[in-house]
């Protein structure tokens, strides 16, 4: 075998130019790859920095712009001035304040009483059944699809006192009618049901879904301890579904506490304001009276009063998980 030329070896990084290189640093490897990963996502990070553009118009915007509106005299009419809280003691001042948080806490307390228990029993109802599942997913979600408004007309149909679904099932079977939405006695309690049968599809589905990872194994080992249904549910299916309960728990008082396409369809706030809710104030406010001022000011009060609610509820929850 032939021994190398001395001007080969003399040659050889001039031709293996790799081989002249200077060794990188760590400091720039890290650059190197940090340049080629946002290369890499640059459209990425584009279509992010576009949603949150969107996101900031839309969201962060109208809230910050609201928060400011609270502490100014507004109506489009006059130039914005300022009036510091003004608004607030306005707001105090209004007899219909107290009224409309009130009935909006009363909401609230008939909506978890109905609309929290029963989409939890049609979940498991329907996670017990063994035939026409399908069908029955699909006539407990189907009121969810209409929109809201249909929805509130189709029941105020249903309630009212004269050719009314309700009251001629009544008068049919002998019994006297009632006056659904114009008795301050019912009125709540009918807005109440409307809104348990309007939304309570998409809780079940959610609820039956939580039911559904439990494993059978739990069922079979309560069964043969003995456990009846209401057993298995205390001691089986509320300790799984414990979180999917707590958030959902949170979730529905927010969503009541904003309750207001219901009184403003059905009720109008009557009858004597007892359906007035804090929404449907604050409606009045902007649209009625003119005033976006006080408006903002109640709405910066009800996102407070629920976001400290949800921020104590949130810390209690993980006390009690500790």
């Amino acid at each position: 075998m032939p021994s190398p030329r001395s001007s080969d070896v003399l040659d050889w990084p001039a031709a293996n130019p790799r081989a002249s290189r200077p060794i990188a640093t760590a400091a720039e490897r890290r650059r190197s790859r940090l340049r080629r990963k946002i290369k890499d996502n640059i459209t990425a990070y584009s279509l992010l920095c576009a949603a949150i553009l969107v996101f900031a118009m839309f969201s962060w915007y109208p809230i910050v712009r609201g928060v400011l509106l609270s502490f100014q005299q507004v109506d489009f009419v006059n130039p914005p001035s300022w009036v510091g809280f003004d608004n607030f003691v306005r707001l105090f001042q209004d007899p219909l304040f107290g009224v409309a948080w009130r009935n909006t806490l009363l909401f609230t307390g008939f909506a978890l009483v109905f609309g929290f228990a029963v989409p939890f029993l049609a979940a498991v109802l329907l996670n017990e059944l063994r035939h026409a599942r399908a069908y029955f997913r699909l006539a407990v979600y189907l009121p969810v699809m209409l929109p809201p408004v249909v929805t509130a007309l189709m029941w105020k149909w249903f309630y009212d006192p004269g050719p009314g679904l309700f009251n001629s099932a009544l008068t049919a079977v002998g019994l006297p009618g009632a006056q659904w939405l114009d008795s301050s006695t019912t009125a709540m309690l009918s807005l109440v049901f409307v809104s348990t049968w309007a939304n309570m599809g998409s809780t079940t589905l959610i609820y039956l879904a939580a039911l559904q990872t439990i494993p059978g194994e739990l069922y079979e080992a309560a069964e043969l301890d003995g456990a009846g249904m209401w057993r298995r549910l205390r001691h089986v299916t509320f300790p799984q579904t414990r979180f999917v309960l707590l958030v959902l728990l949170l979730l529905q008082i927010v969503a009541t506490m904003q309750v207001f396409t219901e009184p403003y369809v059905m009720t109008g706030g009557g009858p004597d304001d007892s359906t007035v809710t804090v929404l449907l104030l604050l409606y009045r406010y902007a649209f009625v009276y003119n005033d976006f001022g006080s408006a903002s000011a109640m709405s910066l009060l009800l996102f407070v009063a629920l976001g400290v609610f949800s921020a104590m509820y949130v810390r209690m929850t993980r006390r009690a998980d500790a």
